[in-house]
C-alpha cells in the first residue's frame, strides 16, 4: 500500500511555478517548466514529472543550471540550425528551439535542429507533439551527460551511457498524434526513482547490481557502486541507443560518454531533431487518409485473452490524461514530502503551499503508471 496525494492538475502546475519564480526564472520560465512537468504526470509518466523539481533547483543552486538562460544560435544554414542552450532550462530551450524550427518548416519545407548545452529537456515526446501539433512529422535523438553513466552495453556488466531516447511524432486522426516517446534503456532511471519511492521492485531483467548481477532492487541504481539499466530489447534497443548517443552527441558537438566525461548529477542535454512538412513530400496528397486508415487497420486485431485491445504509440497518454485530468494527479509520500521542502528552500510557506494543493493524504494502491 502506498500513501498519495490526488492532486488536481492546475493547482498542482501554479504551485511548481511559485517554485520556480521562487528561485528567479521570469513569469514565462517557471510556467513552461511547471506545465511541462505536470503534462508529464498527466500523461502518466511520473518519472519525469514534478518529483524532478528537487533535483532542478540543487541544479541551481550547485550553479550549474542557469535560470532565465536564453538560447544562442552559433550555426545557421537556414533549414539547419545549431543552439548552445548555455545550461538553461530545457523545457524554456527546448519550447523556443522547437518553434523556431517549426517557422523555418512554414518557409522550407525541413529543417534539422540540434540543441546542445541545455539542462534536462523533460519528456521529448512534448517536443513531439509540439511539432505535430503545428501539422508537421518530426523524429528526435537525445544523449545525457552529466549523470553517472546509467545503462549497460548488451553483453557487458557495468554502465556505459545514458538512457538516451528516440521519439518519432505524426500528425494523426481527429488531431489525435501518433508519438512514439521511449527511452532506449528497458525503463528510464526516472521510473526506478518512483518505484524506490513507492517502495517497489522493478521487473524482471531490467536491472543489474554493481557485480553485474540480475536484481530487482531499485535501489542499486542510487548506491556506490551503482548498478545498471539493461537496454530494451536486448541487442536492439542497445543498437539504438548507441544511435542515439552518436546522433545527439557527437553531431550537435555537446558531446559523448568516454573515460574523462566530467561527472556533475546535473542533466546534461543534447538534442538532434528533423522536423518537416509531410505536405511537401511529392505523391503524398493521401498520407493522411494512409494514417488513420492503417491505425482503423491494427487496432482491429481481435484483442488477445488478458487484453484490453490494441493500443498505438499516443493513446495510452491520452487515456491517462483524461483519468487523471478527472480525478487529480497522484503524488506520492515522499515526492510530496520533498515538494513542501523545495516550497521551504526558496522562501515559500509550506502553508501557503499546502493550501494551494488541498488534499489529504490517503491510504490506497497507486495508480499504474504507463
Amino acid at each position: 500500500m502506498t500513501n498519495y496525494v490526488a492532486v488536481r492538475a492546475q493547482l498542482l502546475s501554479s504551485a511548481i511555478a511559485q517554485i520556480f519564480q521562487g528561485i528567479g526564472s521570469n513569469e514565462i520560465e517557471a510556467r513552461l517548466i511547471a506545465d511541462n512537468l505536470v503534462l508529464a504526470n498527466l500523461s502518466g509518466h511520473d518519472s519525469h514529472g514534478v518529483g524532478l523539481v528537487p533535483l532542478y533547483l540543487d541544479g541551481v543552486k550547485a550553479g550549474l543550471v542557469r535560470v532565465n538562460q536564453r538560447p544562442e544560435i552559433i550555426a545557421d544554414s537556414g533549414m539547419m540550425i545549431t543552439i548552445d542552450a548555455g545550461m538553461g532550462f530545457g523545457q524554456a530551450i527546448g519550447h523556443e528551439a522547437m518553434e523556431l524550427g517549426i517557422s523555418r518548416v512554414r518557409t522550407s519545407g525541413i529543417c534539422l535542429v540540434a540543441i546542445r548545452n541545455c539542462h534536462h529537456l523533460g519528456r521529448i515526446g512534448h517536443w513531439g507533439e509540439q511539432c505535430a501539433q503545428a501539422g508537421y512529422v518530426s523524429t528526435h535523438y537525445v544523449n545525457t551527460l552529466g549523470l553517472p553513466p546509467l545503462v549497460a552495453p548488451y553483453g557487458g556488466s557495468d554502465a556505459r551511457f545514458a538512457t538516451n531516447p528516440y521519439c518519432a511524432a505524426l500528425p494523426g486522426p481527429n488531431g489525435q498524434p501518433v508519438v512514439l516517446d521511449m527511452a532506449t534503456s528497458k525503463i528510464a532511471l526516472g521510473k526506478v526513482r518512483v518505484a524506490m519511492n513507492k517502495g517497489t521492485e522493478v521487473e524482471d531483467d531490467t536491472l543489474i547490481d554493481a557485480d553485474g548481477q540480475p536484481t530487482n532492487d531499485p535501489r542499486v541504481m542510487y548506491q556506490s557502486p551503482s548498478g545498471a539499466i539493461l537496454p530494451f530489447g536486448r541487442h536492439k534497443g542497445y543498437g539504438l541507443g548507441v544511435i542515439a548517443e552518436l546522433f545527439a552527441g557527437a553531431l550537435t558537438g555537446g558531446g559523448t560518454y568516454n573515460a574523462s566525461t566530467a561527472v556533475t548529477k546535473v542533466i546534461h542535454n543534447n538534442m538532434l531533431s528533423i522536423i518537416f512538412d509531410p505536405e511537401k513530400l511529392g505523391g503524398a496528397a493521401s498520407w493522411r487518409d494512409d494514417v488513420s486508415g492503417f491505425i482503423d487497420w491494427v487496432k482491429a486485431s481481435p484483442p488477445r485473452e488478458n487484453s484490453d485491445g490494441v493500443l498505438v504509440a499516443g493513446e495510452p497518454e491520452r487515456i491517462t490524461f483524461v483519468e487523471r485530468s478527472r480525478s487529480g494527479i497522484p503524488v506520492d509520500e515522499t515526492t510530496w514530502t520533498e515538494l513542501i521542502g523545495a516550497a521551504r528552500a526558496v522562501g515559500l510557506s509550506s502553508d501557503v503551499l499546502a493550501a494551494t494543493l488541498v488534499n489529504d493524504f490517503s491510504s490506497a494502491n497507486s495508480p499504474k503508471d504507463h
